[in-house]
């Protein structure tokens, strides 16, 4: 397996760092914008891995919004998988150029979705991932596999959406993906400060997009940005959090290939947090069509939510200014193999201070990159395997569960909560 990375921002170069640590691949390219950035992650892996290990890396410039040098890259070097770890933005020429190039992909984050022009808060239109799922001929002919959305969320998300219907369920009425922390970040002082673990214009788009729900009896839908709160205690001492609805991927995945009667997706984002992206989306500061603006050069043309990417910490600097959890999870709700109401809540949780002392990286980046890299090693051993435009939830749940739990050392929970409540962790219900 040759591998190309197209991204070292602060989910490649953690990708780098734990698959530096793995033995079940020839070649990784670790290719950015910036040939500086993506040369600092391979000087890491030298650093920390030298000899035959540090061999196996090698540093290259991209421009990921052309696939024609994506196509250029990849035949330079071989490479039989690309790896996307760019913002959404540059999926669909970064998928494009893996199909131009005869080469299977993965990703983290899907094709972005346009919403309805005259009735946004209720029906969509072009969902996130649609534009990728509709070329899913195209990969089968050519005989490739393109791995969409096996991130974090989505990615394990989907998995243990799976593994429930395996293993746990017989019956399944409510997915219901949760994502939340008690991630704190601060200044040179101390003090706590506003800065997304992850891209902004990531956390924009999700956050301020019209959250997108399904349901067995109507199909997709969406409602207004924030909707439908509900304070959910996440396990392993974060606590409880204000939950709410965002546009996310796996409620697009999951109904194509799962049966279920509800699918959502929410945000643990807090009050403060809500707070300040709904200013930025009432100072128009969350849109990317650029605006003229003054400057000592003179006139230039910006997008503004590049103006707030640009003022924030970059996400991949904040290891040092960190602490705190984050989970991953996904509440399933519905009857159990024998027939009883039953409420599980699987999960994955990442400590900072661990990742940080480990691999120097924030929690965050840290999660959402280690799911490609296990997905990888099972494509590599054969374990996975197909063509075409597939999600992570298409696979088997338990082969990746047992794999990253053993040789990456990273347990998952399986927490059986009150079906009356499942919100609330009873230790006393069983």
């Amino acid at each position: 397996m040759r591998i190309l990375l197209i991204g070292a921002g602060g989910v490649g170069d953690a990708i780098v760092k734990i698959a530096a640590e793995r033995n079940f691949f020839e070649k990784m390219v670790v290719s950015d914008y910036s040939l500086e950035r993506a040369q600092r992650t391979v000087d890491w892996v030298k650093k920390w891995h030298p000899g035959d290990i540090a061999s196996k890396f090698e540093a290259a410039q991209i421009d990921a919004s052309d696939s024609f040098l994506v196509v250029e890259l990849a035949k330079k070097h071989k490479a039989t998988h690309i790896l996307n770890a760019v913002e959404p933005k540059f999926v669909q020429s970064v998928f494009q150029g893996a199909l131009d190039a005869g080469v299977n992909y993965l990703d983290m984050a899907m094709s972005l979705s346009h919403t309805h022009p005259e009735d946004p808060f209720n029906k969509p239109a072009e969902k996130l991932g649609d534009w990728q799922y509709a070329k899913h001929g195209e990969f089968e002919k050519a005989g490739l596999l393109a791995l969409i959305g096996i991130g974090a969320e989505p990615g394990i998300s989907n998995i243990f959406a799976r593994y429930a219907a395996d293993h746990l369920f017989s019956e399944i009425d409510d997915i219901a993906i949760m994502d939340g922390g008690n991630l704190v970040v601060t200044n040179d002082e101390g003090e706590e400060i506003f800065a997304p673990s992850f891209s902004i214009w990531t956390v924009i788009e999700e956050c301020l997009n019209p959250p997108l729900i399904w349901e067995k009896e109507r199909g997709w839908f969406t409602t207004r940005p924030f909707s439908e709160p509900e304070l959910f205690e996440f396990p392993e001492g974060i606590g409880p959090i204000k939950c709410v609805n965002v546009e996310h991927e796996e409620v697009n995945m999951l109904p194509r290939t799962m049966d279920a009667k509800r699918v959502t997706f929410k945000y643990g984002l807090g009050s403060e947090f809500i707070s300040v992206l709904k200013t930025l989306n009432a100072l128009g500061l969350d849109k990317v069509n650029p605006v003229w603006v003054r400057s000592r050069s003179g006139r230039a043309e910006v997008a503004p939510r590049d103006v707030v990417a640009a003022v924030l910490p970059d996400p991949a600097s904040l290891v040092d200014r960190m602490t705190g959890k984050t989970c991953a999870g996904t509440l399933v709700t519905g009857k159990s193999k024998e027939g009883k109401p039953r409420a599980t809540f699987l999960y994955h949780v990442a400590d900072t201070k661990w990742t940080a002392d480990e691999f120097d990286a924030q929690a965050v980046v840290w999660q959402t990159a280690l799911v490609p890299v296990v997905a990888l090693e099972l494509l590599a051993r054969g374990t996975w395997g197909g063509v075409g435009v597939k999600a992570p939830e298409e696979f088997d749940a338990k082969a990746f569960l047992d794999l990253m739990a053993t040789a990456y050392k990273q347990p998952y929970g399986v927490q059986d909560r009150n079906p009356e409540n499942p919100s609330v962790i009873d230790e006393d219900w069983e």
